[in-house]
């Protein structure tokens, strides 16, 4: 069984014909002058920076999705059990 095309490796130089260039993909251009203009350590904190930012919006989404439940949840009528007395 072959992987689906978006997961599938990129071809390598001992894969393409005679002549042609291995394609280079948009992230591997990126890393490659990231490494080329940053120290190692200056890597780490802008990677590490963007996954905070990554988590930040997850819990954002998070907290929207359960803020929307609360709302569902407060315009609905109360059970019957839960009515006071008259």
């Amino acid at each position: 069984m072959q992987a689906h095309p978006a997961y599938a490796r990129p071809a390598t130089r001992a894969t393409t014909p005679a002549g042609a260039a291995a394609p280079v993909s948009v992230g591997g251009a990126l890393r490659a002058v990231e490494a080329f203009l940053m120290r190692g350590g200056q890597r780490t904190a802008r990677r590490n920076a963007w996954s905070a930012v990554l988590e930040d919006r997850r819990r954002a989404e998070d907290r929207r999705a359960a803020q929307h439940v609360l709302e569902t949840l407060g315009d609905a009528p109360a059970p019957a059990w839960r009515l006071p007395r008259p």
